[in-house]
């Protein structure tokens, strides 16, 4: 296998500064700097290596070489269909369906969207193990982001960190939600006497979810709102626990107290994501259309109007 290496390239802007400091103020680890010191990595200035106490000066040509990560113990790398939205040397944008998981579990131990990226990486020989940085429910359909490096993956969950990072999703809950718009701020924690379920308990984690109406129809009886939801935060379950608390679980959630009569999985879609890009600082936004099943449900509210 030819071996590949993860890079940067910088030009240095001022004089007189360490390497260790001019590779910190880019956002560059100490423990990403260990890591390239002795897993394989090199740091080279105008093509010869240095380490990190050498003096630049501008005009300075610096890259970082980083180690080849190890794939995961117990990834196993599979040949599978991916919807690729987005991809550059840095991040992998994916539209998953509904009942693929994002990584894998006791119920799907193969299959996932990991697995497949795994298998993507292996032939490509790209120098990575798997960096989910957004991860949806096995039932959510719509987009996932993955980094190609550790060091990106810690940049743009930076970012999440920073609320520098927006994700959107669409969602119909059933009954009519009375306000247009509002906020639900409500700590979620684990449920007590499960090992999947969450729920809102005050010693939970903080966690926020903007809600705006998009339409109130009903389909078959049923009474369903389509609602646009905005993650300030990103705990487990979190869209699905907050719903449920407002008394609007997600159509199709049953594990939640939605009814699977119109839908048999949950009905939520992330339809967007955006961020800055890890590299360029460039504003970076991806879209989702509603997959076929969901579509049919927002054609209920089209009629309605």
């Amino acid at each position: 296998m030819n071996e590949k290496k993860f890079t940067l390239e910088f030009i240095v802007e001022q004089d007189r500064i360490l390497l260790r400091e001019f590779l910190h103020g880019r956002g560059i680890s100490k423990r990403t700097l260990t890591a390239v010191k002795y897993d394989g990595g090199r740091l080279l200035v105008n093509g010869s290596e240095q380490t990190v106490r050498h003096m630049l000066k501008e005009g300075d040509s610096v890259t970082v070489e980083f180690p080849p990560e190890e794939p995961s113990v117990g990834l196993v790398p599979e040949t599978g269909s991916l919807v690729i939205v987005y991809e550059d040397e840095a991040i992998l944008i994916i539209d998953k369906p509904a009942g693929q998981g994002t990584i894998p579990s006791r119920d799907q131990p193969n299959g996932t969207v990991a697995n497949f990226v795994a298998g993507k990486f292996e032939a490509e020989h790209v120098p990575s193990t798997v960096h989910v940085v957004t991860r949806l429910d096995t039932d959510t359909s719509g987009l996932v982001c993955l980094a190609k490096n550790r060091h990106i993956h810690h940049l743009l969950s930076e970012q999440m960190q920073k609320i520098g990072f927006e994700r959107s999703y669409i969602a119909f809950v059933e009954g009519y939600v009375k306000k247009d718009a509002f906020i639900i701020e409500q700590p979620l924690g684990r449920k007590d006497g499960s090992i999947i379920e969450r729920t809102v308990r005050q010693d939970g984690q903080y966690a926020r979810t903007d809600v705006q109406v998009l339409g109130r129809f009903e389909l078959d009886g049923v009474q369903l709102t389509s609602v646009s939801l905005k993650l300030h935060t990103g705990r487990t379950h979190q869209i699905r626990v907050h719903l449920q608390w407002l008394g609007h679980p997600l159509t199709g959630d049953d594990l939640y107290g939605g009814s699977r009569g119109l839908l048999g999985r949950q009905a939520l879609h992330c339809a967007c994501i955006g961020f800055r890009h890890p590299l360029t600082n460039e504003p970076m936004t991806f879209m989702s259309e509603l997959p076929a099943d969901l579509k049919q449900l927002k054609t209920g509210s089209d009629q309605s109007k």
